[in-house]
């Protein structure tokens, strides 16, 4: 018994499959080379984080705090009305320091006396660290001051 055929002779499935053919290639050349360079390998880079740059992070973050918390003392934001500095602006500048600048300021800090001389020396070493950089011309914080070309 032969079967039925279907209603598409075999002449016009040819045409059908060598356009298949001829589409599939080049597809089949894309994928191929998705499948190599996703193969590849890339190096990984990592780094085993030391306990000193872990405990130097921290340390900078506490002298930060710490300058933060003394800038927001009443006494010290009176000083630097009195010097003529904006104390938001200076909260600005010491949120701008690096940490060797914070690390700097609150060795300064230590070394001075406890008691009301300390603050005053806090005041008049910030007030001289933000004049020295707006004569450099990093901050436009005191009108009095003459600013250097950039």
């Amino acid at each position: 018994m032969n079967k039925p055929r279907s209603h598409k002779s075999r002449s016009q499935e040819i045409p059908f499959m060598d356009k298949f053919r001829r589409l599939s290639a080049p597809i089949a050349y894309i994928v191929t080379f998705g499948i190599l360079v996703l193969g590849i390998q890339m190096p990984a880079q990592a780094a085993i984080v030391g306990t000193d740059a872990v405990v130097s992070s921290e340390l900078h973050q506490q002298n930060r705090d710490r300058l933060q918390q003394m800038l927001g003392r009443d006494d010290v934001k009176q000083q630097l009305l009195a010097a003529g500095a904006d104390p938001a602006q200076v909260v600005e500048r010491v949120n701008a320091l690096s940490d060797d600048e914070v690390q700097a300021l609150t060795a300064k800090v230590d070394q001075m006396p406890a008691g009301g001389d300390g603050v005053l020396g806090v005041v008049v070493f910030v007030f001289i660290v933000l004049l020295i950089t707006d004569i450099l011309g990093f901050t436009d914080i005191f009108p009095f001051v003459k600013k250097t070309a950039r």
